[in-house]
């Protein structure tokens, strides 16, 4: 019985160590971005989309056409490995035939280089770039 009792305390104990530092490497991740230790910093730019004027993913239409642009701009640029990991994660919303380019990229050689790819895509009847140029 005792036996019992103490592996219990024993198994309760090390749960308790565990969770704990858990959650202090949690609190000073959080501490650390909030004091601006990073450049994952977004927050104007998530402000800046909350603005009906700029255009979100949940704008995308939902026609086939509009659909298959996204798709295949997306198939085309996720397997160009000359663009950088952010060149390969931007927004694409497509809406009648207009494609909109959101995002940051490295350099305004991928900027463009993401454009041609929407100009050449079937069905693109005009691209609006308005990728962003992270800074170094």
């Amino acid at each position: 019985m005792s036996t019992r009792i103490l592996l219990a305390m024993f198994t309760l104990t090390g749960s308790l160590i565990m969770m704990t530092g858990t959650v202090r490497a949690e609190q000073n991740i959080a501490l650390y971005l909030a004091a601006g230790g990073s450049a994952l910093e977004n927050t104007e730019r998530n402000v800046r989309d909350r603005d009906d004027a700029n255009l979100t993913p949940e704008d995308q239409k939902e026609t086939g056409d509009d659909i298959n642009i996204t798709a295949a701009m997306r198939q085309v640029v996720v397997k160009n490995d000359s663009l950088s990991v952010n060149a390969q994660n931007i927004k694409i919303i497509t809406r009648d035939g207009v494609v909109t380019l959101r995002g940051p990229v490295e350099s305004e050689a991928e900027k463009i280089k993401l454009q041609d790819i929407a100009k050449k895509t079937p069905g693109v009847i005009q691209v609006n770039n308005e990728l962003e140029h992270k800074a170094p």
